[in-house]
């Protein structure tokens, strides 16, 4: 919901707003075309916004979308395989989804609920909004300063935003304060938690650097990059990165480990080529175990003689073994921005634990969960 979030705040700020159907999809199996979370809103005319699937079930959900908003009566609609016998949608991709289809009403409460999700994405606070999947959804967004009491699954939904999980809870799932309560106060629930966007720190004021602070704020994440020299380290030159420092990059990451801005989704490509910023960055950088993901590029000779140097300043082989370099998978471009991809594709495959093998060399389902 968080790429719509801003389109759907504005159709329902309007003065003259009207009800609008949220789709999200709340479970998967198998190869799904998208995650649990990703969400469509469609309004009173068809104008859709978002997407939920390859495109394999969009039409269908449409004319859900209208019926949700003519009765008002929340449903979730699953889709499966596609069937050519069967007239009804289904996903090619051989998966399955459960989307849920509610109405949203344009009321001061459900504003109020939708613009504080935004205010804590904007400051990149992590927050969970919860929702009942039934005829008539509530509603319940819970942070971390802020919990109150709700339908006795207040405590669930708060292990879950800890967590980070996204996904269904149901009756046996619940850890109600009461046992005997009654179930309709634990009704099936579907919780969305959003964390903090990835970091990417970038060391270094180069083209390459440039390249891929780009492809970083594309793929959504908050893009750092530090350099030292003012003359090159300008918000000029890298328009698309979230912040632009000056000054040494070892001192930099060391406050934002002591200030716990890093962390396991935080990538640290150091790109300057130069020792005398390469070593005492990438020396703090091995030393921080919450650092998720550690590269610097360079070619093997100069790989060699940075570890050699490392290891001459007092890290240690495990450390070491940390340090992805050279940097990026062996995609045989040499651009910067062939460079960034690689780069990229590196640090999406260990994010997701993926071995970045051809995908027409493997078997089973692509999309993992």
């Amino acid at each position: 919901m968080r790429d719509i979030l801003p389109d759907l705040l504005a159709v329902l700020g309007r003065p003259d707003a009207r009800p609008v159907a949220l789709c999200r999809v709340i479970a998967t199996s198998g190869s799904a075309p998208r995650e649990v979370g990703a969400s469509m809103v469609v309004t009173h005319d068809d104008t859709v916004i978002g997407s939920v699937s390859g495109g394999c079930v969009e039409s269908a959900l449409v004319h859900t979308a209208q019926q949700v908003l003519e009765d008002g009566l929340a449903v979730v609609e699953q889709f499966g395989i596609e069937d050519p016998r069967d007239p009804a949608p289904g996903l090619t991709c051989g998966g399955q989804i459960d989307v849920a289809v509610e109405r949203i009403e344009p009321t001061p409460e459900r504003l109020g609920q939708l613009r504080r999700l935004a205010d804590a994405l904007a400051a990149d606070e992590p927050i969970a909004v919860a929702t009942t999947l039934n005829a008539h959804p509530d509603w319940y967004v819970a942070t971390e300063a802020s919990r109150p009491p709700w339908r006795r699954l207040d405590h669930d939904v708060a292990d879950m935003l800890d967590t980070g999980r996204t996904g269904v809870i149901g009756l046996d799932d619940c850890e109600a304060t009461d046992p005997a309560a009654p179930t309709e106060d634990r009704p099936r629930t579907f919780v969305q938690t959003f964390a903090p966007p990835a970091r990417l720190i970038l060391v270094g004021a180069n083209d390459f650097v440039r390249a891929l602070s780009s492809l970083g704020s594309t793929l959504g994440m908050r893009v750092t990059v530090v350099d030292a020299r003012p003359v090159f380290a300008t918000p000029e030159r890298f328009p698309d990165a979230d912040e632009v420092i000056v000054g040494w990059p070892d001192r930099y990451l060391a406050d934002q480990i002591r200030d716990r801005e890093v962390r396991s989704t935080t990538a640290l490509c150091v790109m300057t080529h130069d020792t005398k910023f390469d070593v005492p960055t990438l020396r703090t950088a091995l030393q921080a175990p919450t650092l998720g993901f550690i590269g610097a590029l360079g070619s093997r000779r100069t790989a060699d003689d940075r570890n050699r140097r490392l290891r001459e300043e007092g890290v240690d082989e495990a450390q070491l073994a940390r340090l992805r370099s050279p940097l990026g998978l062996d995609l045989g471009g040499h651009t910067p921005a062939e460079v960034a991809v690689a780069i990229a594709a590196q640090i999406i495959a260990e994010r997701h634990g993926a071995q970045a093998s051809p995908l027409h060399e493997g078997s089973g389902p692509i999309h993992r969960r």
